[in-house]
């Protein structure tokens, strides 16, 4: 079974970020998926072939874990954005884990911001730790290396230059564009999925 691309063709038009520069994101994430697919299939017929324990196999099967992620984060990444502006629901169950977890809604914010604004490219991850109900902003280098085991992705952001710079937007002109983006109810439901 492939995996297929998704279309999120609904998000051209968005708010601080041009059809160019998501016509050039989507087609960056259909590579992904085209190439996790690539994979998957190169991996099956190695492996059937008795090929399982080569150093060619081991390398693709490092090699799928990064295309899969690229494909999932941006499936995340795009999921969570919508052209209305839709608020955090102040009586939801998430709007009070943000405040146990931050201290406020703006708090929360500020750490987001804040973790974008780390140099280098990688992703802002806001996970679920379900088993101490806390959320954490965190900072992920590449697709495949250093996510929270274990831990529920509820927004992301994609630091690589590709989803900012062929707008020209400084780095933190682009995290508060996405910041108006949101769609939180999307980012709510997340949470018992």
């Amino acid at each position: 079974m492939s995996y297929q691309a998704k279309k999120f063709d609904h998000l051209l038009g968005l708010s601080g970020l041009s059809a160019k520069l998501m016509n050039n994101h989507f087609k960056l994430y259909e590579g992904y998926v085209a190439n996790a697919n690539k994979l998957n299939e190169e991996l099956k017929a190695m492996s059937a072939n008795g090929q399982d324990n080569t150093p060619a196999y081991a390398e693709l099967k490092r090699r799928f874990g990064w295309e899969f992620n690229g494909m999932r984060l941006h499936e995340y990444y795009f999921g969570s954005m919508t052209k209305e502006k839709i608020t955090l629901n102040q009586a939801s169950e998430f709007y009070q884990l943000i405040t146990d977890s931050f201290g406020s809604l703006e708090a929360w914010q500020k750490d987001f911001k804040a973790t974008g604004m780390m140099r280098g490219i990688g992703w802002v991850i806001l996970y679920y730790d379900q088993q101490e109900n806390r959320l954490f902003n965190t900072w992920v280098n590449e697709h495949d290396l250093g996510h929270l085991a274990g831990c529920q992705v509820m927004l992301n952001l994609d630091m690589f230059e590709h989803a900012f710079m062929i707008d020209g937007l400084a780095r933190d002109e682009y995290i508060d564009n996405f910041l108006q983006l949101i769609d939180w109810v999307v980012v709510e439901k997340r949470l018992t999925n």
